[in-house]
């Protein structure tokens, strides 16, 4: 096998400019996917808080169907 200057040459460095642009793509993917899922969650949160406050809403007029403390008898 031939020995060209290539092989026998120092691996070439990256620039510093290209360094950071790596390291924002990076942030900034790791960041997007957190905030989707961050989205995600909230949705699914609220919509079972809903669902739990629909299903409060029909088990409230039984509830209050009883008389006040003020108007009972001691």
């Amino acid at each position: 096998m031939d020995m060209t200057k290539d092989m026998l040459s120092a691996p070439v460095k990256p620039s510093s400019q290209a360094k950071a642009a790596a390291t924002d793509s990076a942030a900034r993917t790791i960041i997007a996917s957190e905030a989707t899922a961050r989205e995600k969650k909230t949705a699914r949160l609220r919509a079972l808080r809903l669902e739990q406050e629909a299903i409060q809403e029909k088990a409230e007029p039984a509830a209050k169907s009883k008389k006040p403390a003020a108007a009972r008898k001691r």
